[in-house]
């Protein structure tokens, strides 16, 4: 054996490969007696305990001092120490506190890889029940070890991978570690070696769940050596990427880091090298520094995804990780899981055939709601057609699952195909509680993998005597019938070819077909296998875990925002090609074998290939996790932003890579929702659609903050780099620098992050992830608002000074200009692409109300005497504030034009490509 708990066999022959005799004797157990204590404690030592390893994590002082490792952060950090060293210790103090609220949350969310491998750990530990020393032993499953003869019943929980030695009748629900949408139906028979891990009837493995029957089974695999503790290593090896935002706002960071650092160090270098003294030149340097360090940003980019987050919890999305709502917006793939994400995880009735004629049946999961309609479309109130009534009876008394209803939501106990039966019979106006009570169950012959059927003895209400009824294959159940129901009770001979037809028809669209029949002539003293002969066959009932109600609409929305949409699952290729048609996923058009892959497909594509098949398919069925994870990377490696959907624990390593994981909170696994971003609360595919014009919302204020933001420090640098230039007095001071740094941030900048979408935005295409926050166009419009500041300002303060002001009222009349001009354009800033008479001035109160803030804390600075004493500011005259309204219009007039020009320019644009776009993406990306 190695040492991860996984014995050794050759190459060539894994354990699902071998016969039961080499297993034993490579096992070296024998399945009577077990292993005794001796070689336990051995084993244990050697292999240690069945449990997954607990990654070494890094210390807390170190993870806290990587949440400061970043540009932006390093000039947050100047910029406070910068104001200490000013004696400005309020400015210091709110700067500082920044960061530290930025580094609190990021240590917060540091911790998400360890949580979800803490919940695969919750996730393995069970009791198990162990044969030891020749008798039967109930231990904690930690104590299993690789040998170790295990006994399996129904509602246990697998403690190991088992090799299967015996069984009869059991079926595991593998659906959270494969995507299986169904129970698994076990044999011990040994398999080719080259069976997929999703195909091996003859193992158990760890941590799935036994819906029915027994077994017995020799552990082969433990702790790390399952197929649990392999996906715990994907969780751990997989990357967490940085997001659009994330890596945008970095290379900004990273520009203004040097931009500033070069203009404080110019400055400092022109005014010695004009003579001036050391101390002013360094206090204009530091003004220089402050006024172009964004202090605001990183709040305004925090309160912003806030903002988002918000608004998306009203739309029953949980956002565990801010960036992650804007993540969505920039999302050009989403990768979704079938079972439990498109679909409802919920086997359902869809079709019912009779001799007489089909029937389809509406409603979707265990919830008693939706009809049967015959083929004229008109609803079965009553199911006076005999054939029907029988067929529906017999698939819900001919049946071990149980219904209930749990707070608002249908719980099923048992197999979830007969769960589905269930259901029906109501939807056709049987009350399925008085025809329990009036068929008592005498006897039952249970469903085997070699019958092919179930068949149960019921009392007969009527006549006193008994009814045989009968369900399974159709292929069985036509073999054993000899005649097929009428509408009016009449017996006549069984169509054979009518019934297979319509199996295969039902078949080809995804369906599960099995057929019923009744014999009301048995008498109970024959009731066995061999006397199961001449029945009466009723119909046939078809199934399938149907799509949510809301994803097909949903995955329209996505494609006409130029989203792709693709499906990952382990279930059976021919089911998900249905469920992908039905979605519009697929259509009669495509090409099936270029989009539509196994896991077999791409196991035997070349590395070259591969990443061109992800990007091309569309529906990739029986995928293992680490296929899933693969996917993952080479579509991320192509160049887009993936989201990944998923509920099950095989899902944990794909969200843990993609770009934004998603999880389903009411059916999901706990390691599925702590390895996501995003959590839907609804676990509806639709939500997404929501989240990704959330998202896009997000990035458009978090766009026209920083274009509103950026023409401020710009030109407060390039002010004091004038005045130093020319050897002027400073027309603005460091302390009024930070009050209109900080003042205009919260008050006016913030008031952004409330701005409603912009129509159309989800007909625009995905944007570039590679396209810089700030585009060429937006460029030029900071680069104007910076000039018309600084030139307004020095014409401001040149005119006061000519006029008689003094100092500072010149100082003051600048600083109120760069104000009244900022809360000018933060109304043109409302929208990048539309003039502000569309906008509407209440569409967001906000504005209005920042500005009135604003012009409060405006008037304070300059009237009050101990704002004046702390920020060496004087009061203005009338005519001042005339001048400086004067000028804020003649700038407001100037940026108009430019967005006119830039609308002109845009429209134009559009009219020439319209004709090489995409029709579903019909309008261009803003600049």
């Amino acid at each position: 054996m190695s040492d991860d708990g996984q014995r050794d066999v050759p190459s060539d022959r894994p354990w699902h490969a071998v016969p039961v005799s080499e297993l034993l004797r490579r096992s070296h157990v024998d399945r009577t007696v077990g292993l005794d204590g001796e070689e336990v404690t051995r084993r244990r030592e050697r292999y240690g305990p069945n449990t997954l390893p607990v990654a070494g994590g890094q210390g807390v002082l170190r993870r806290a001092a990587r949440q400061f490792h970043h540009p932006l952060v390093y000039v947050l950090v100047a910029a406070g120490a910068v104001t200490a060293v000013l004696e400005e210790l309020v400015d210091a103090a709110v700067i500082l506190a920044v960061v530290l609220l930025n580094a609190i949350i990021g240590f917060t969310q540091e911790s998400k890889a360890e949580a979800a491998l803490a919940g695969l750990r919750s996730m393995a530990r069970t009791d198990a029940r162990v044969r030891r020393d020749g008798r039967e032993q109930r231990i904690p499953s930690e104590d299993i070890v690789p040998g170790d003869v295990v006994l399996l019943a129904a509602g246990d929980k697998v403690p190991a991978d088992l090799r299967l030695l015996e069984l009869t009748e059991l079926r595991t629900d593998e659906s959270a570690l494969t995507g299986e949408s169904l129970p698994v139906l076990k044999d011990p028979t040994e398999l080719p070696v080259t069976t997929a891990p999703a195909d091996r009837r003859n193992m158990a493995y760890s941590g799935t769940l036994v819906t029915g029957g027994t077994a017995t089974g020799v552990a082969v695999a433990t702790g790390a050596g399952t197929e649990l503790g392999q996906i715990h290593r994907l969780v751990s090896a997989a990357e967490v990427l940085a997001t659009p935002l994330t890596r945008q706002l970095a290379k900004v960071s990273k520009i203004l880091m040097i931009v500033i650092l070069v203009l404080a160090a110019v400055t400092f270098a022109v005014g010695l090298a004009r003579g001036q003294d050391a101390v002013d030149t360094f206090t204009a340097a530091v003004a220089l520094a402050v006024g172009a360090i964004p202090e605001g940003l990183p709040a305004a980019v925090t309160i912003t995804l806030a903002v988002g987050v918000t608004r998306m919890a009203r739309r029953r999305a949980i956002i565990r990780r801010l960036p992650a709502i804007e993540t969505l917006g920039s999302t050009t793939v989403i990768c979704s899981d079938k079972t439990g994400t498109l679909t409802e995880n919920q086997m359902t009735v869809r079709r019912v055939w009779t001799p007489v004629g089909g029937y389809t049946v509406t409603g979707a999961g265990y919830a008693p709601d939706g009809a049967l309609h015959d083929e004229t479309g008109s609803p079965v109130t009553r199911a006076d057609d005999h054939a029907l009534r029988w067929t529906l009876t017999a698939g819900a008394l001919c049946n071990d699952a149980r219904l209930r209803r749990v707070d608002d939501r249908w719980v099923l106990v048992g197999d979830p195909t007969e769960g589905a039966m269930r259901v029906t019979p109501g939807k056709a106006g049987i009350d399925l509680d008085h025809v329990d009570r009036e068929h008592q169950r005498l006897a039952t012959i249970p469903f085997s993998s070699e019958r092919q059927y179930m068949a149960t003895l019921h009392r007969d209400p009527a006549g006193g005597g008994t009814i045989t009824m009968l369900k399974g294959s159709v292929e069985k159940v036509l073999a054993l019938a000899e005649h097929q129901m009428g509408s009016d009770g009449s017996i006549h001979p069984v169509d054979r070819v009518a019934f297979h037809t319509t199996a295969e028809r039902l078949a080809a669209e995804g369906l599960r077909v099995l057929a019923t029949a009744v014999d009301l002539r048995q008498d109970p003293g024959t009731f066995d296998e061999q006397n199961l002969s001449g029945l009466v066959v009723t119909g046939l009932q078809a199934m399938l875990d149907p799509p949510r109600p809301a994803a097909a609409p949903a995955v329209a929305a996505c494609r006409t925002a130029g989203i792709t949409v693709k499906m990952i699952t382990g279930d059976h290729a021919t089911t998900a090609v249905a469920i992908a048609t039905q979605l519009g996923l697929l259509d009669a058009d495509d090409d099936r074998p270029r989009r539509v892959l196994t896991g077999t497909d791409l196991d035997a594509l070349p590395a070259a290939e591969f990443t061109t098949a992800a990007d091309d398919s569309t529906v990739f069925a029986r995928v293992s996790p680490e296929q899933k994870l693969r996917l993952i990377t080479a579509l991320q490696h192509h160049g887009h932003v993936v989201a990944v959907t998923g509920d099950g624990v095989n899902d944990a390593p794909a969200l843990r890579q993609a770009d934004i994981g998603i999880a389903m909170a009411r059916t999901g696994t706990d390691v599925a929702k702590e390895a996501a971003d995003m959590i839907l609360t609804d676990d509806d595919f639709a939500t997404i659609e929501a989240a990704v014009e959330q998202g896009r919302g997000v990035f458009d204020n978090l766009t026209k903050f920083i274009v509103w933001t950026l023409p401020t420090n710009l030109g407060q640098g390039l002010l004091i780099l004038s005045a130093i230039l020319v050897g002027a007095d400073l027309p603005l001071l460091p302390t009024q620098i930070l009050w209109i740094n900080m003042t205009t941030a919260v008050l006016l900048g913030l008031t952004l992050a409330f701005e409603p979408q912009e129509p159309g935005i989800m007909r625009r295409p995905p944007r570039d992830p590679a396209r810089p926050i700030i585009t060429g166009a937006l460029t030029i419009r900071i680069l104007l608002v910076a000039t018309l500041l600084v030139a307004g300002s020095w014409w401001m303060f040149q005119w006061e000074q000519d006029r008689g002001a003094s100092l500072a009222e010149a100082r003051t009349a600048a600083l109120n200009l760069f104000v009244v001009v900022s809360a000018a354009y933060l109304v043109a800033c409302r929208s990048l692409t539309r003039p502000v008479r569309r906008l509407g001035l209440l569409t967001n109160p906000w504005v209005p109300l920042g500005i009135a803030a604003q012009a409060a804390g405006q008037l304070a600075i300059t009237y009050l005497p101990t704002a004046n004493a702390v920020f060496d500011t004087a009061p203005l005259t009338p005519e001042a504030w005339l001048r400086i309204a004067a000028l804020a219009a003649l700038a407001a007039a100037v940026v108009a034009l430019d967005n006119r020009l830039r609308r002109h320019r845009l429209t134009a644009g559009s009219g020439r490509t319209r004709g090489n776009r995409d029709s579903r993406n019909p309008r261009p990306t803003p600049p």
